[in-house]
């Protein structure tokens, strides 16, 4: 005997309406596991609003030139600003993209972005995981380069904040691949990895052949997942690219969570700075490189980056495949920055020595650049008390021109 059909109907709304409620639980879940990464973001509506002929034209001035034509992302940040400047002082065409994220002063990178205008660089306010807008980007202007340098980082924020590293340096890093690969023609591609990835090991100086596989902090993990992401897309799709092991950089237009920055700012202010240091009171030592330095390696790359084989995600070729260490292979102890900051700013530290905590830091790091200085022509001249003036007169007046403009 046939059912009535209003149970048939009953049935269904019931089984809609469970469908809908856990439908409803789901999204609550992700809303609740992703808070940052809402399924319209304020990235995505800025991006529409921003789109129009104004803007379209402001990007391909920007990118115009008879030489490279080089997207730059994370323009705005450290190395990103001094990377485009010497780009296009040189007569490369220049675009630069940065989500100016709030792991340090935003107003930093406001400055930086303001400093790269009156250059003549476009930088585009959004985020490197919007494929969308990098789709737009290359349906815009034919990109012969990418420059990748926007990344989450910083070693200890890992342990407050490790999404954002997953979010930035694996998919961020993913993203840009995905669009450079189904580009025509597709870019080369030179992108930051970072001297962290040596991890644990003990083997000085650190040369490129030695291990990576024992990472001391979830940043170094991300950075050495990014070179294994860029072998796979490298073999899969014939992307030619190269990874840069940058070692400590410093100078003017810094990083703010770095040590030489926070320890003058400290310093300055007469407040007590902290000096960690190894196992048996061991002295902490980096291989600090200076921003010219690295830019150099940068641009040495780029120049000697072959071009990628494939051509609309399909592979006709083999590809070229590169990491370089970009460091200064003088490696500094802690306590000798801080006498060279003391000496330059003219006054004492206060001083607190505390063993190094476990929070992914490594108590030294030292650069083989041999094959830098092969491939690359790579030769740093800056040695630290030179850098370190360069840095103390460009902090002095950045903030005492902020300070100003804060009274006015």
């Amino acid at each position: 005997m046939d059912k009535p059909p209003y149970l048939h109907r009953s049935r269904f709304l019931s089984r809609t309406k469970l469908l809908t409620v856990w439908t409803l639980i789901f999204l609550a879940l992700l809303l609740f596991l992703f808070p940052k990464s809402p399924p319209f973001s304020a990235d995505s509506t800025r991006r529409i609003l921003q789109a129009g002929p104004l803007w379209e034209n402001r990007i391909r001035h920007s990118a115009h030139s008879h030489s490279h034509r080089v997207l730059v992302t994370g323009a705005a940040g450290f190395v990103g600003l001094h990377v485009s400047l010497a780009l296009k002082r040189r007569g490369d065409g220049v675009v630069g993209i940065d989500n100016f994220n709030p792991y340090y002063e935003t107003s930093l990178k406001r400055s930086r972005a303001a400093l790269l205008d009156r250059a003549g660089v476009f930088v585009v306010e959004g985020d490197v995981n919007d494929g969308a807008l990098l789709i737009k980007l290359f349906e815009l202007v034919k990109f012969t380069h990418v420059m990748h340098l926007a990344a989450q980082a910083g070693v200890r924020y890992a342990m407050k904040n490790p999404s954002s590293y997953v979010q930035s340096n694996i998919a961020g890093l993913v993203s840009v691949l995905e669009v450079c690969k189904s580009a025509n023609p597709q870019p080369a591609i030179v992108w930051a990895s970072s001297s962290s990835v040596y991890g644990l090991n003990s083997r000085v100086p650190f040369s490129e052949k030695d291990r990576t596989d024992q990472p001391a902090s979830l940043y170094a993990a991300t950075k050495k997942a990014g070179e294994e992401i860029a072998h796979s897309y490298n073999h899969i799709y014939g992307l030619s690219i190269t990874g840069l092991r940058f070692f400590t950089v410093y100078g003017p237009w810094g990083r703010p969570d770095m040590a030489y920055f926070f320890f003058t700012k400290d310093i300055l202010k007469g407040k007590t700075i902290r000096v960690f240091e190894g196992a048996d009171q061991k002295s902490v030592a980096r291989d600090f490189t200076y921003i010219d330095d690295i830019v150099k390696g940068c641009l040495g790359a780029l120049d000697t980056a072959e071009k990628s084989t494939g051509s609309g995600g399909r592979k006709k070729g083999k590809a070229q495949l590169r990491v370089f260490n970009l460091g200064n292979t003088s490696p500094v102890t802690v306590s000798e920055l801080v006498d060279n900051l003391e000496k330059l700013l003219n006054l004492k530290a206060k001083k607190m020595v505390l063993p190094m905590p476990r929070n992914g830091d490594v108590p030294f790091t030292h650069a083989n650049i041999s094959l830098a200085q092969k491939e690359l022509g790579y030769k740093p001249t800056t040695d630290l008390k030179t850098g370190l003036k360069e840095f103390v007169d460009w902090y002095r007046l950045f903030y005492s021109n902020s300070r100003k403009k804060i009274v006015l």
